[in-house]
């Protein structure tokens, strides 16, 4: 009499099981790494004794008419925000100088780069974007399931250290390429370009390739040549501008970035637009922010003084420190990094490794306020010693 089969095994169930099942882009993902678990230091340290200074925010705040918004709109909280946002993009349009209908809003311009993958890359399409560029290129790239090709940066040695080699990225582009996403300036580096640049640039790359330019820290940049791509949008059609109000607006909690380019990209990539994406609150605050133009100037001088100041005490202990155009510099440690991290969370300052850049003998430091950086340098000459 023959035996009956074995059952076979149960399903473990396990994230090996069910990343077997995934498509193939999101294999290959890694989930984000924040750096560090702030609630719990917070819980450790004190949320007045940790400098966190570790993501890049703003932190003189956001805008007391932004503040006011947000209170004054609490009171339809039972109520789904609007959801194309008309308000928000009628100022916005107000102060770019565009159209409403060419403007996207998202959860964040994380949410917009990521979609821009979805929906212009795919499988056997390329992606071409720079060594060093901005961690969510290289997500939006393998989530859409494309091919990344990153290009190699400037040396070290160069005027802007790791920083975009415009050439070499043209000349990555080919004929399988839909997407080149360039951030200026850029994270994690600081690094930026000029005018001329950006121009000469743009000029080599085919109409049909859609050219993502990142401009997160936009407002901050105050070098002579430092141009945003939205003063050339009008001549190079396949341009498309991210922007934020995490950094420069102080809003980071509200996750509001937007997305600027043709009318017929915008209405390409509102089809995939989840419905009820900026929050009311989040909306409200936005619209005032951009109505207070003293606030954000005045924020932006302020972090441009502690930025050199920073980059100045820095250098002055003998540490590289990478120039900048943005709320943080880029300062190399050498093969004294992870413990230098390491002592520097232990005494409650928190600041961002960027091994998993391939920057592993680096730091990125944001731009604190003037007691926030004092508390730093204190912390580090300790360390140093």
């Amino acid at each position: 009499m023959s035996q009956p089969a074995p059952l076979a095994a149960a399903p473990a169930f396990d994230e090996a099981w069910f990343a077997a099942r995934a498509q193939p882009g999101v294999q290959r993902l890694k989930a984000y790494d924040p750096g560090h678990d702030l609630v719990a230091l917070r819980r450790q340290y004190g949320e007045a004794h940790l400098v966190e200074l570790g993501s890049n925010e703003n932190p003189y705040g956001p805008s007391p008419a932004a503040r006011a918004a947000i209170l004054d709109s609490l009171h339809a909280l039972h109520r789904y925000p609007d959801p194309l946002g008309g308000d928000l993009k009628r100022a916005l349009a107000r102060t770019h100088g565009v159209e409403v209908g060419q403007i996207l809003l998202g959860n964040g311009s994380h949410e917009l780069l990521m979609q821009l993958g979805q929906v212009f890359a795919g499988p056997g399409e390329e992606v071409v974007f720079s060594r060093y560029g901005f961690a969510v290129f290289a997500l939006s790239t393998q989530a859409a399931g494309a091919r990344m090709r990153i290009v190699e940066a400037l040396p070290r040695e160069a005027a802007m250290p790791c920083g975009h080699d415009l050439d070499a990225i043209a000349a990555a582009v080919g004929a399988d390429t839909k997407l080149v996403y360039v951030a200026n300036p850029n994270n994690p580096t600081g690094t930026w370009f000029g005018r001329d640049a950006l121009v000469a640039f743009l000029d080599k790359i085919p109409a049909h390739v859609i050219v993502v330019m990142d401009e997160a820290y936009a407002e901050m940049a105050d070098a002579p040549d430092y141009a945003s791509a939205l003063s050339v949008l009008d001549r190079y059609p396949n341009v498309a501008v991210t922007r934020t109000f995490s950094k420069a607006y102080g809003l980071a909690g509200l996750r509001v970035g937007y997305l600027i380019a043709q009318p017929g990209l915008i209405a390409v990539m509102d089809r995939l637009r989840e419905s009820f994406n900026v929050n009311g609150p989040a909306l409200a605050a936005c619209e005032a922010a951009l109505g207070d133009e003293d606030h954000l100037r005045w924020a932006c001088a302020r972090n441009a003084e502690q930025r050199s100041a920073l980059a100045e005490a820095l250098a002055r202990r003998g540490l590289r420190v990478f120039p900048s155009q943005t709320n943080f510099v880029l300062v190399e440690f050498g093969a004294r990094t992870p413990q230098v991290e390491a002592a520097l969370v232990a005494r409650g300052v928190i600041l961002r490794p960027m091994g998993g850049y391939g920057l592993a003998d680096c730091i990125r430091i944001s731009v604190g306020s003037a007691d926030e950086n004092r508390r730093l340098l204190a912390a580090l000459d300790e360390v140093l010693a």
